[in-house]
């Protein structure tokens, strides 16, 4: 192959990659998260007036998921290359087009694109799209160029195995929490720092004082401002943001304590107690139920081992909901659980954690701990203070991502090899035998 035949080989092999690369990436990180995709899917469908659809958000993150980390894996793999590459063409074809209209009308902040992961502008995914877009359309037209690393009687086997991995990967994702955590809640988060930033940092604002002279009113800033001239009258004080810093990483946790009447018929009172909790220098758990009428009732039991437990300890427990005081009365009068409740804004215990209900353990507003509901503590393991359990000890992040991810490249990557090795050893023999 030479000249223009080895540069066209060149370019539909980097566009390959490109594609693949993409895809594979923007499908592992929506499966390491399938709740908090489905989430954006619901804003989509909120913005556009589907709030119908929106029960269908999670089997569609996950048909997403698998769709996006299966095509990419296949293109670089290089197997059913023609279905393949159009198949890509079509996604871009699609999306394209919605990221333009989403960066003009900007109906929601973040495509969603690469998940918590990696989080760009909504312009920045439209001239990614371009990009993979012009891409797409190289493959298709030269689809025949890219290299295929299996024999074509091998391909079903790296396609179905592919399918069930990342699909696995995603209900691992559901039922649990992501093993992969790039939520700003994660174990070992130090929430009051995370509520702040440096002084210097952030938003800069200007005091505007509007005085009044012969009907007409002026603007001036505190250096400027007429104070000794007695014919301007001072109207009004206003404040406006003169420059944009930098945002805090958790802006909306706030926590406020429901106070329910002797017969707990009615919430008579509340109170901010967010700094409360997190200047406890205690342990703290916070059962995270943003709704009570839909939380999985299967594990609730533990939860309230959980209560008892942090009750015979001297330990704070709180459950924290968006639920409506009628649905949290209701719920209270049902299963008698006693608990202290608390509101929270529903976003943020979405961002928490993706179960419902779900348990967080936090000492001096660290978050050390938390567990999906059927990962909660039982009874029998709560036999001991806290300070003597393995469960108070904040896990080292960047050693759990490590293993994990030496663990999936592992799981998806010694397999495909394994086919591999018997798709060379058939395919030579074949053509030592011919």
């Amino acid at each position: 192959m030479k000249g223009k035949g080895l540069l066209m080989k060149i370019l539909v092999e980097v566009a390959r990659f490109l594609l693949g690369a993409t895809f594979v990436f923007s499908g592992f990180v929506k499966a390491v998260d399938p709740m908090g995709t489905a989430y954006k899917i619901q804003d989509y469908f909120l913005a556009f007036g589907m709030e119908s659809f929106t029960g269908l958000s999670l089997t569609l993150s996950i048909a997403q998921a698998v769709l996006e980390f299966a095509l990419g894996a296949f293109m670089l793999v290089g197997i059913y290359r023609r279905v393949t590459t159009i198949c890509v063409l079509l996604v871009m074809l699609f999306m394209t087009p919605l990221t333009l209209y989403l960066a003009i009308a900007n109906p929601i902040s973040d495509c969603g694109c690469f998940g918590d992961a990696f989080i760009i502008s909504n312009w920045q995914t439209f001239y990614k799209n371009i990009v993979l877009l012009a891409a797409s359309v190289l493959v298709v037209w030269r689809f025949y160029l890219i290299t295929n690393f299996f024999t074509g009687k091998f391909y079903w086997l790296v396609g179905i195995f592919t399918i069930f991995y990342i699909t696995g990967f995603c209900l691992y994702n559901t039922t649990y929490e992501p093993v992969f955590d790039f939520r700003p809640y994660k174990i070992g988060a130090d929430l009051p720092k995370l509520m702040s930033v440096e002084p210097g940092k952030g938003d800069v604002y200007e005091n505007i004082l509007v005085y009044e002279k012969d009907g007409v009113k002026k603007d001036f800033t505190e250096e400027n401002y007429p104070w000794q001239d007695s014919t301007w009258t001072f109207v009004e004080m206003t404040t406006k943001m003169i420059k944009e810093g930098e945002k805090p990483a958790v802006q909306d946790f706030e926590i406020i304590r429901l106070f329910f009447n002797p017969e707990k018929t009615e919430i008579v009172a509340d109170e901010n107690i967010t700094q409360e909790v997190l200047a406890d220098t205690g342990y703290v758990f916070l059962m995270i139920a943003y709704s009570l009428p839909e939380a999985n009732v299967s594990y609730l039991s533990n939860l309230e081992d959980v209560s008892n437990y942090a009750n015979d300890y001297g330990y704070k427990f709180y459950c924290l909901t968006s639920s409506t005081s009628d649905d949290i009365i209701k719920w209270e009068k049902e299963n008698a659980f006693n608990y202290t409740y608390c509101k929270t804004d529903e976003r943020t215990l979405k961002t928490i954690t993706r179960s419902n209900p779900g348990l967080v353990l936090l000492k001096n507003g660290v978050i050390i701990n938390k567990w999906a509901s059927l990962q909660v503590p039982q009874e029998s393991d709560l036999i001991k203070p806290l300070d003597e359990l393995s469960i108070n000890k904040v896990a080292t992040e960047e050693k759990t991502n490590e293993n994990w991810r030496i663990f999936l490249i592992l799981l998806f990557v010694v397999p495909l090899l394994t086919v591999k090795f018997f798709d060379f050893i058939i395919y030579q023999r074949k053509k030592t035998i011919g």
